[in-house]
């Protein structure tokens, strides 16, 4: 199939309706993509390879993606029969006796399964260079980070192994890796998908949903697993109208203010800068409104009430994990990293857990309220371009020390977990060096439409979509 590479999953399944193509041949092709590229990237860790083939030689649910192959991430996301390490040693990897609720719609919509992808342990950091799943690489240059903690969904959808793989996002990572392997990287609202009942994430600030080569690949899933689950206390308000059809509609004069001011003070790389020049100008060519203004808020005062919140929410997660597995971990069963997050989330009391959520809750006020004077707020995914393989790896550099280097290489996208507000990465820009850009646009609450608009403008302006990484250029040579 001389056009796989070229289709994006919504073309795919076009393909699939129109007699072009079999489900059966397309989840071959990225079988075989998967045996020739994965070797070198590290990118998916569980192969189903038997159970895709059967499920795309049976009925297929008529979805919108009918027939296109997929990929789900190795983090608290169950998949019927497969294992589920959550990127870590502890507790080995259990088999999963059924589906979770995203994973069911990802079904429904007509998708076929065909394995999972590398993740970080826990989730934790914002590179994929675990001990459980071992380094993944970015396509662009093996000797830099695909990003996390969905590394491997990037880099997976980056090599066309297939255009489009489930990523979920707790303080960026479905940004970041979008980021980092130049792709489309949508964080939606606050609970606007559902996620895996069995770990309630008390300040709800992770969500599910994928990263694409394709704007309306992003859109399409959106409009197919957004819906709240029934009776579900927390619904989110409703879309006007599929975001499908908001990508067709142009968004107007934008109100966009934009800032390169990051939360720890450190200055942003010269390359990332350049290229949010070029996105500014950009904008303002398209007849938007622009201007330069950072988020007014007292950072320190913000990072370390969500440090605290979020650490009373992995002390019980953790609690939940021994008590699944029946002992306690043993030595070498948890990185660095993870041991020192713990320890110290085991301090944390109810009353300062419960303060800090709090005062983390009044501060998101002050960020949303911002809104009022804008549309959308513009700002780089990352504070530099994808760092070197090794420069954070949470094996071999002391936690305090990963944490001062992650300051220096993140930072902007935490916030708009916890403001729940819709929040997405576009690739508008390479390195010097040749590593993808990529640019954040923050909507109102619940405001993904906008976003969609804006991002299909752009996509129309400055395409990216034949782009390709240097593995796949020299392997075509």
């Amino acid at each position: 199939m001389d056009d796989y590479e070229s289709l994006d999953a919504t073309g795919l399944a076009a393909l699939v309706r129109q007699g072009k193509a079999t489900p059966r041949e397309l989840v071959d092709e990225a079988l075989a993509r998967i045996e020739a590229r994965n070797p070198a990237l590290n990118a998916v860790v569980f192969v189903a390879a038997d159970e895709a083939r059967r499920a795309a030689e049976g009925p297929l649910p008529d979805g919108p993606f009918k027939g296109a192959p997929f990929l789900i991430k190795d983090l608290h996301t169950p998949v019927t029969g497969w294992p589920m390490s959550n990127g870590s040693r502890f507790g080995g990897r259990p088999i999963m006796g059924e589906d979770d609720d995203y994973v069911a719609r990802c079904r429904a919509a007509g998708l076929i399964l065909i394995g999972k992808t590398n993740t970080p342990e826990y989730g934790i950091g914002g590179t994929t260079e675990g001990q459980a799943l071992g380094t993944c690489r970015s396509p662009w240059n093996t000797d830099h980070s695909s990003g996390g903690s969905s590394g491997g969904a990037g880099a997976a959808v980056a090599a066309r192994i297939l255009p489009m793989a489930h990523a979920t996002d707790g303080l960026g990572s479905i940004r970041i890796p979008a980021a980092c392997c130049g792709l489309v990287g949508m964080k939606p609202t606050r609970e606007r998908t559902p996620s895996w009942r069995r770990r309630l994430i008390v300040n709800a600030n992770t969500i599910g949903h994928v990263v694409s080569r394709s704007v309306r690949d992003s859109a399409a899933m959106l409009d197919w697993t957004g819906a709240p689950r029934a009776n579900t206390p927390f619904a989110q308000p409703p879309q006007a109208r599929p975001y499908t059809e908001e990508i067709t509609i142009k968004p107007g004069r934008l109100k966009i203010v934009w800032s390169a001011q990051t939360p720890s003070g450190v200055e942003v790389h010269p390359d990332v800068a350049h290229v949010l020049e070029e996105t500014v100008a950009m904008l303002a060519g398209l007849g938007h409104d622009v201007f330069e203004r950072a988020i007014a808020m007292d950072w320190r005062a913000f990072y370390r009430a969500i440090n605290i919140a979020g650490a009373g929410d992995f002390a019980k997660n953790m609690r939940r994990e021994i008590e699944d597995v029946g002992a306690e971990p043993a030595e070498g069963d948890l990185e660095p990293m993870t041991k020192a997050i713990w320890a110290a989330a085991k301090r944390v009391t109810a009353e300062e857990a419960y303060e800090a959520a709090a005062t983390a809750k009044a501060l998101c006020w002050s960020i949303t309220e911002q809104w009022r004077d804008f549309d959308v707020f513009l700002c780089p995914v990352m504070i530099t371009p994808p760092p070197e393989i090794g420069f954070l790896d949470p094996k071999t550099v002391a936690p305090k020390e990963l944490n001062k280097r992650q300051g220096r290489v993140f930072g902007f996208t935490p916030p708009f977990n916890f403001t729940g507000q819709p929040s997405l990465s576009l690739p508008l820009g390479m390195s010097r060096t040749g590593l993808p850009i990529g640019m954040m646009f923050t909507g109102r609450y619940a405001d993904e439409a906008t976003l969609y608009r804006l991002a299909a403008q752009l996509e129309a302006h400055a395409p990216w979509a034949d782009r390709r990484p240097a593995m796949l250029s020299a392997q075509a040579a």
